[in-house]
């Protein structure tokens, strides 16, 4: 089993893998794919662009680990902190479970492990959990013990706990065809 040292160590010396340490094993993050990457930072700079003016937290992409009680070091593809519980970004590993967490499935991702990711990250005490499926054009929100909430592209997504007033077109999310 290996420690949370050992993936500092593991993490300087081989700085291009993003890795996450998951029930004492090293597992080595492969990229995702082009679309699901992009929908991941279109969706993070949506997010970006309602909380920094508002300086209501802090938003950070898929290489962002979080150090999490009984999971490991683990990476959504994107997070949202609020500023009350993070006043200062940490130079290392976030000690804390984020307020909000998203996965975009990328082609070689299951659904179910994406789920089972989200969930344990809700039983942590995330409050929201968003998985995003460029191949479907859906979006999921997950809150603890509720039913999950499915939108289509004709959507629009908000989690008005936690970012009130914050609004997107789901539609605006997928990746462009440019004619």
């Amino acid at each position: 089993m290996l420690s949370r040292q050992d993936l500092v160590q593991l993490q300087s010396q081989h700085p291009d893998y993003r890795m996450e340490l998951v029930d004492g094993q090293v597992r080595v993050m492969s990229p995702s794919g082009y679309e699901s990457d992009e929908v991941a930072v279109r969706f993070t700079v949506q997010l970006w662009n309602w909380v920094d003016p508002r300086r209501l937290g802090r938003v950070t992409g898929s290489s962002a680990g979080f150090d999490l009680p009984e999971l490991g070091v683990r990476a959504p593809d994107a997070s949202f902190v609020t500023a009350e519980r993070l006043r200062r970004a940490p130079r290392s590993f976030a000690q804390l479970v984020p307020d909000l967490m998203v996965e975009v499935k990328s082609p070689t991702d299951s659904i179910e492990a994406l789920e089972a990711k989200i969930l344990r990250f809700l039983e942590l005490g995330a409050k929201v959990g968003i998985l995003i499926n460029p191949e479907d054009e859906t979006v999921k929100l997950y809150r603890l013990n509720q039913a999950t909430e499915s939108l289509t592209s004709a959507d629009l997504l908000s989690v008005p706990e936690l970012l009130p007033g914050w609004e997107v077109r789901v539609a605006d999310l997928w990746s462009p065809v440019f004619e």
